[in-house]
């Protein structure tokens, strides 16, 4: 049995708002295509460009600290790095993301939609070269059983947006955890030209309460998942082991 690609997602920015692509183009151990390029610092994270260390998502403006960041709307253009961005009363405006202007402005603007949601001072990362700012520094592409997340929309008794878990690939076509058979170092073909290896499950925090709509937590998601599944997982995590494009509608099955 094969599961069916059925969206695929990035994350410019850390936190921020995810982007739906129709295809990407996956290399040989680098991380989805344009996720987690920025981050934006509350306060002195440690982060040195010129060394690039894992830091914890803690020290950035993310969901698991407030909610508030989804009422932000960004939309990035990879070929000029301009972010446009929508606050939460509907203010407008765009800022090159590859120029220190550009990343002071973005600062400013998040600094006077958060108020006192961040201590701050707020300050917009670039990664260098294939450096992410990623949960996992070994979770380079994730994945997500849409079934699963239905399986606790069940168990709620009203849907749950699969855009809470923030992951690149969603399939379809399985049953509810079937993720669960694909074990670490397991081989899984995608399409007709991606290997992934899988690395491990995907452990859930508080950024799964929050509502990607309406900016606010909703959902206590970790708990449910522990109190109703025996779990604080849902999906997984990969790495690119055999590069190709992957579409929406592709196989993803185990090699």
């Amino acid at each position: 049995m094969a599961g069916i690609v059925s969206a695929l997602y990035r994350h410019p920015v850390k936190g921020f708002t995810p982007e739906r692509v129709s295809e990407a183009k996956l290399e040989l151990d680098r991380c989805f295509p344009a996720d987690r390029m920025f981050a934006v610092e509350n306060g002195p994270s440690g982060f040195d460009a010129a060394d690039p260390q894992h830091i914890s998502k803690q020290k950035f403006t993310v969901l698991a600290r407030s909610a508030v960041v989804a009422n932000i709307r960004t939309a990035f253009d990879e070929a000029s790095g301009v972010m446009s961005v929508t606050g939460a009363g509907g203010e407008h405006a765009a800022f090159n993301l590859f120029e220190d202007e550009g990343r002071a402005g973005f600062a400013d603007f998040l600094t006077a939609q958060f108020g006192d949601a961040f201590q701050g001072p707020l300050r917009v990362c670039e990664a260098p070269g294939s450096y992410r700012f990623m949960d996992d520094p070994s979770g380079h592409v994730s994945l997500l059983n849409l079934a699963s997340v239905s399986a606790v929309a069940g168990q709620l008794g009203e849907p749950v947006d699969p855009l809470r878990f923030r992951m690149n690939l969603h399939f379809e076509g399985l049953g509810a955890w079937a993720e669960d058979d694909w074990q670490a170092g397991d081989k899984l073909r995608l399409g007709d030209e991606i290997e992934l290896t899988v690395v491990k499950p995907t452990i859930r925090c508080k950024a799964t309460h929050a509502n990607p709509e309406t900016g606010v937590y909703d959902l206590d998601t970790v708990p449910l998942l522990k109190q109703n599944f025996d779990r604080i997982t849902m999906g997984l995590y990969t790495q690119v082991t055999r590069s190709g494009t992957v579409r929406e509608g592709d196989q993803l099955e185990r090699a």
